[in-house]
């Protein structure tokens, strides 16, 4: 697939699969795709496959596709075997928001990690930016916050609750270099 059109391929789809049984998980989507947009000067050509990987981040969650309970890798998986998507839309989703570190703490790393190869490091940042950056509901939040939406949300024993805690500080990493790719754009003479 190429990647002029992957916005008019992934919001259909990510509708399809979220609005009606989450519809808060496919607001949350909406949310996230629009903080994408607005990381355009810093992406270039990968602008739009960073859109398209955000509105599709969290399709793992349907009830159609969770098959695993790792959202993650279900959304990654039914991207690969029946979406035909591009190969780097996949691997966003796959390890979008420190998944790696949610997958070792259900002992699926090795599964993840041997199926779907990570994408380059700026844009792993610019979509954690994005869902992190974003509340359940699709409106702008700070990171710090949504992290202690989500320890709340779980419970801070929960698997969840431990993950987003220890990750974090990789979170705030993200953030940071983000916001510093842009503010180093905004500086830049016309």
């Amino acid at each position: 697939m190429a990647t002029t059109g992957l916005t008019e391929w992934a919001y259909p789809l990510a509708e399809s699969l979220l609005a009606e049984p989450l519809p808060r998980r496919w607001a949350h989507s909406l949310g996230v795709a629009e903080r994408a947009r607005l990381l355009a000067p810093i992406l270039g050509e990968d602008a739009e496959l960073l859109e398209a990987a955000a509105v599709l981040h969290d399709i793992g969650y349907s009830p159609d596709l969770a098959k695993t309970g790792f959202h993650p890798l279900d959304g990654a998986r039914y991207l690969r075997d029946v979406a035909d998507a591009d190969v780097r839309v996949i691997r966003l989703v796959a390890h979008h928001s420190c998944a790696w570190m949610e997958a070792e703490a259900r002992g699926l790393r090795e599964e993840l990690e041997s199926e779907f190869p990570r994408e380059k490091p700026h844009l792993a940042d610019a979509l954690c930016f994005c869902d992190m950056n974003t509340t359940p509901d699709g409106t702008p939040t700070n990171p710090v916050d949504r992290v202690n939406e989500i320890a709340g949300r779980y419970g801070a024993d929960s698997l969840i609750g431990m993950f987003i805690r220890r990750a974090e500080p990789e979170i705030l990493g993200c953030t940071a270099r983000v916001l510093e790719q842009l503010a180093a754009v905004k500086r830049q003479p016309m």
